[in-house]
């Protein structure tokens, strides 16, 4: 989330586009090396609406950045969600919102392939999960995909 740019919003489809990563400072191509599209809520595009509106004078090209338009470093972004996990009085963390985000999307119906492609990186140990229960099994035949992502398919 920290490498997404202006450019990588689309309000009129309400996606994001997740084409590359921010690891340090680093910028480079996701971790599964692919493109995904990620759905926004509602919320979630109006709120980027109206700071695409402020940050129009900024010279940086990335979403979250500081008035300046510098990109948000690491640290930063961490205590920012510390902040709002107590706030909320939810577990803070960035990489739960990853999980949050599947659960919801699980709730709401979504088949687990859909979940999948919008949840991240996968490997064969997550195809190996998302199969077998998509075909009804009770038992996962991978345990290290079930251990990875216990919330968001259980």
């Amino acid at each position: 989330m920290m490498a997404v740019e202006r450019s990588d919003v689309d309000l009129g489809k309400r996606q994001l586009s997740v084409a590359r990563s921010d690891w340090k400072g680093q910028v480079t191509a996701t971790k599964g090396g692919r493109v995904r599209y990620v759905p926004m809520t509602v919320r979630l595009a109006e709120a980027l609406k109206q700071a695409s509106k402020q940050a129009r004078s900024l010279e940086g090209s990335r979403v979250m950045c500081d008035k300046k338009g510098t990109p948000l470093s690491q640290k930063e972004v961490q205590v920012i969600m510390r902040r709002v996990g107590r706030r909320a009085n939810v577990k803070p963390g960035v990489h739960i919102l990853r999980h949050t985000f599947c659960s919801h999307l699980a709730m709401r119906g979504a088949p687990a392939k859909a979940i999948q492609g919008a949840g991240g990186p996968s490997g064969p140990d997550d195809d190996a999960a998302i199969h077998a229960r998509e075909s009804g099994s009770a038992r996962c035949s991978d345990q290290t995909a079930r251990r990875r992502h216990p919330q968001p398919w259980q």
